[in-house]
């Protein structure tokens, strides 16, 4: 499975932007996807999941203000962001994995796939 993030760019505090991540392969369906995103000087962490089942699953930074959401027939996942901190400033990437236990779906290491990553920048 290859993974090709877009979407990112600069944009004011408050503003929005919604980043798409398109997945190559068949069994898109039956993955996990999920965001996680890297700050200069800083760990990759989690944003957000969404299961096959449809599930979804966030970051209490992200709460009510991104919203993960995935196209099966077109292969692909969505974060739509809004009301953007520049704390929200990084480098976002998509990852999907087949075989995602619960509590692992917020580690980076459960995700067998990633994407390149796109740059968001929120200026204050």
């Amino acid at each position: 499975v290859q993974l090709q993030a877009s979407g990112g760019g600069l944009v004011q505090a408050g503003g929005s932007l919604r980043l798409s991540c398109a997945a190559s392969g068949r069994t898109f369906s039956r993955y996990t996807m999920a965001w996680f995103r890297q700050a200069p000087g800083k760990e990759r962490e989690f944003v957000a999941a969404i299961r096959y089942s449809g599930h979804t699953y966030y970051a209490d930074s992200v709460k009510s203000r991104f919203t993960v959401s995935r196209d099966n027939p077109k292969n692909t996942l969505y974060l739509q962001m809004n009301n953007l901190e520049p704390e929200d400033t990084a480098v976002y990437y998509c990852a999907g994995g087949a075989s995602i236990i619960l509590t692992s779906v917020q580690t980076s290491r459960a995700y067998d796939y990633w994407g390149q990553g796109t740059l968001v920048t929120v200026s204050s």
